[in-house]
C-alpha cells in the first residue's frame, strides 16, 4: 500500500497534509516505508488522530 492510500484509509487528506506540513509528511512517509502499516498505526496512533482532525478527507456522496 502506498502512503497516500494509507492516509486516505485513515480519513486524512494527503494533499492538504503534504502542503501544510511537508517535513512531518516526509518523516512519516519514510517511517511508513520501513515498517508494516499496522506497526506504523500503533506507533503514531495519537498523532494520527490529531492530523485527522486537522486535515479531514472529505468524501462525496
Amino acid at each position: 500500500m502506498e502512503f497516500d492510500q494509507y492516509l486516505i484509509s485513515k480519513n486524512i487528506a494527503p494533499v492538504a497534509f503534504i502542503t501544510s506540513e511537508s517535513n512531518l509528511y516526509a518523516v512519516w512517509e519514510s517511517a511508513f516505508n520501513h515498517m508494516h502499516e499496522n506497526s506504523f498505526t500503533e506507533q503514531y496512533k495519537f498523532q494520527l488522530n490529531k492530523i485527522r482532525r486537522k486535515y479531514p478527507y472529505k468524501t462525496e456522496f
